[in-house]
């Protein structure tokens, strides 16, 4: 099942992608409550959203004529994930770390597919990062790393942009991560039955067309189950909450010559499972 946030012209709605359209996921329950996704996961409706498909009594749209805002508009947490691909770490010259690097990000960085990102003025060095993101089906404490799938809402594509000449300026990266639009995310939210395997998540990114990136979650360094035991052993982690998990090898800040994103870039993130997210970049 896809589930998306969208907007007809009367503000957010949770959805459901069925055959091109786009149902109201609230209205397909039979609930006039009209709560986000968010809402929808922390009620722990998405099972009976997945038993509401084939019926035809919800209102819809075509997905071509509405917008679609980020499957999770209003999380509680972005929690992101550093150097977790051994070949990325690699071409930053960085020692494989034996514990998750963590460091977040804020809701103002979150921005939806076909969105236009604005570079920081701040910056001349913005990069960009391909990752699969998973998001916290409900609240998670200290959950031993076999049970953590349980936790999983579902998966989406995420892009970290990063102002690189801001992240390394100091030895926390925080600077250079949170600016506005630096969190490129959906399109949709694809349940973990529709997703794979959360070790078989294909990624790519091209950058004009041109390909930049591809890898599997495969070669993870630190496993989804391993991330979540982990985070949920330093905090609580609510429902709607996203972690990104890490970008492959391949960034522009690595190559020789660097490759800095500038005015009339396009970026796509895609996933044979996840779809398709598209930046557009203006300076």
């Amino acid at each position: 099942m896809r589930l998306v946030t969208y907007d007809a012209g009367d503000g957010g709605r949770a959805g459901m992608v069925v055959d091109g359209r786009v149902v109201d996921a609230w209205a397909a329950l039979g609930e006039p409550h009209r709560g986000s996704l968010r809402e929808l996961i922390e009620n722990g409706r998405i099972d009976d959203l997945h038993a509401r498909i084939g019926d035809t009594g919800a209102p819809s749209h075509p997905l071509s004529a509405v917008r679609l805002l980020p499957p999770i508009p209003d999380p509680e947490k972005i929690i992101c994930i550093g150097l977790n691909y051994a070949k990325h770490a690699e071409e930053g010259r960085q020692d494989l770390p034996t514990t998750p690097i963590m460091f977040g990000k804020w809701r103002n960085a979150l921005v939806a597919d076909a969105a236009t990102v604005t570079l920081p003025e701040a910056s001349k060095k913005v990069d960009y990062e391909a990752e699969v993101a998973f998001v916290i089906g409900r609240r998670a404490h200290n959950v031993a790393e076999a049970d953590a799938l349980d936790f999983v809402a579902g998966y989406t594509l995420f892009n970290d942009l990063s102002a690189r000449d801001l992240q390394f300026a100091t030895p926390q990266w925080m600077a250079g991560k949170v600016f506005d639009g630096s969190a490129p995310c959906g399109p949709a939210l694809v349940t973990p039955d529709e997703a794979g395997g959360h070790d078989g998540i294909e990624i790519e990114l091209t950058l004009n067309g041109e390909k930049m990136q591809g890898d599997t979650t495969a070669n993870f360094i630190f496993s989804v189950p391993r991330l979540i035991s982990y985070l949920s052993g330093l905090m609580t982690l609510e429902p709607g909450d996203i972690v990104a998990t890490g970008t492959p090898d391949g960034v522009g800040g690595a190559r020789e010559p660097r490759v800095w994103l500038g005015d009339g870039d396009e970026l796509v993130v895609s996933s044979p499972t996840l779809g398709k997210l598209t930046t557009k970049i203006a300076r």
